[in-house]
């Protein structure tokens, strides 16, 4: 859990540079101290929001754009974690080639979603929330993909694990969508 803040932190500093160590308040503002509670309410999954946002410090004072920003490296985080994992599994897998395959395919649509999350920075940094619910929605229909790629071949299982890891990044993607509709309003 530490390396997951760790990597959001840096990347938003990597994102908004000028703005955190510059001093200028883009994302982080002295705010109501109650909005991640109002925030987390208007998602599907308020209790994912609420331990997500409250597992990052600088989440209490954060405005709302700032708090899908940390959202966002949450789901970037998971992403990102889940490609690496199903890498690994290339390497401990046995010479099943169909299942590496896919595998390989796997682990590079849950780099896509990373992608795709890391292009809603931008677009959340340009308060164009259309085109950052367009690249939250793709980031979460990745997952499908994959699980998509296991149906094809009937022999192969899709693995536990693996459907957890697509439920938990679906389900942060929903919690960003909640809050981009805020944004938008």
């Amino acid at each position: 859990m530490g390396s997951a803040i760790f990597l959001l932190v840096s990347l938003l500093s990597l994102v908004f540079p000028h703005y955190i160590f510059h001093g200028q308040p883009y994302i982080f503002v002295t705010g109501d101290p109650n909005l991640i509670q109002k925030t987390c309410k208007s998602t599907k999954y308020y209790d994912l929001c609420l331990s997500s946002l409250k597992s990052v410090p600088t989440s209490v004072s954060a405005d709302t754009k700032g708090l899908a920003v940390i959202m966002v490296g949450v789901g970037m985080a998971n992403a990102t974690d889940t490609s690496s994992y199903l890498s690994s599994q290339l390497l401990s897998t046995t010479n099943d080639t169909i299942l590496k395959k896919v595998l390989k395919e796997c682990a590079d649509k849950y780099s896509y979603a990373g992608n795709a999350l890391q292009a809603s920075v931008q677009d959340l940094a340009a308060e164009s929330y259309d085109y950052a619910y367009m690249h939250i929605t793709a980031a979460a229909d990745y997952p499908n993909a994959c699980h998509n790629r296991f149906k094809r071949y009937p022999g192969l299982i899709y693995p536990p694990d693996l459907a957890r890891r697509e439920d938990g990044l679906k389900h942060i993607c929903f919690v960003l969508l909640g809050i981009i509709d805020l944004l938008g309003s």
